[in-house]
């Protein structure tokens, strides 16, 4: 993955130095091509390619927190209710 993203990194380079250093070229040229044809693209490919590695490290944190048993949901009360008695009930008279 690495050797992918650094040999397109030297040719963006390198297609930047040429544009800065031709006679018809100017510096603002070379920095849109470097980042519109080098950083944009390298940044998505190194997003796809990385996939595999995020997914896996999910799964380990998952399985991790399985094994050690810090269910968050375990306690078996609700998560988000109100304390027993904060709330008086309304109701009509009989």
């Amino acid at each position: 993955m690495y050797l992918v993203l650094i040999a397109w990194f030297y040719v963006t380079l390198m297609m930047a130095v040429a544009e800065a250093t031709s006679a018809q070229g100017t510096v603002l040229g070379a920095i849109i091509t470097f980042a519109l044809y080098g950083l944009l693209p390298m940044a998505i490919v190194a997003y796809i390619l990385g996939t595999p590695a995020r997914k896996r490290a999910i799964r380990a944190r998952e399985q991790a927190q399985a094994a050690s048993g810090a269910d968050p949901d375990a306690g078996g009360h609700a998560p988000a209710g109100s304390e027993q008695g904060a709330v008086a009930p309304v109701r009509k008279e009989p």
